[in-house]
């Protein structure tokens, strides 16, 4: 069972999160979420636990547990949601498509 932790310490870091877990039993993994850019935990993440009645032992006895000076939010993972691909760029169809060369007023385009 995948669960998900939130309200986790800026801190905490897997193996502390993982023996968190292991206290209820086996952990397959865990994995502190971090920023992309500065590289630091944005406070939530998640263990898999291969058992689904320790999973949920642990959920039950976790959940609005505190753990290094934050209050624990535990619960079962939700499935991704798929997210339309943003493209970027504000779409496809913008106008003339000058290029960005002379693109004021003044296009003198040659007229057929």
């Amino acid at each position: 069972m995948n669960i998900f932790i939130s309200n986790l310490n800026y801190s905490v870091v897997e193996s502390e999160l993982q023996a968190l877990f292991e206290n209820y039993g086996a952990v397959d993994s865990a994995k502190v979420i971090s920023d992309r850019e500065t590289g630091r935990s944005r406070g939530f993440g998640f263990v898999e636990m291969p058992n689904n009645e320790e999973a949920l032992k642990a959920i039950e006895e976790l959940n609005q547990q505190e753990f290094k000076q934050k209050v624990l939010n535990v619960t079962e993972a939700r499935p991704r949601e798929e997210k339309p691909r943003n493209f970027g760029g504000g779409g496809f169809n913008r106008g003339n498509g000058g290029g960005g060369y002379n693109r004021g007023g003044n296009d003198r385009r040659r007229e057929w």
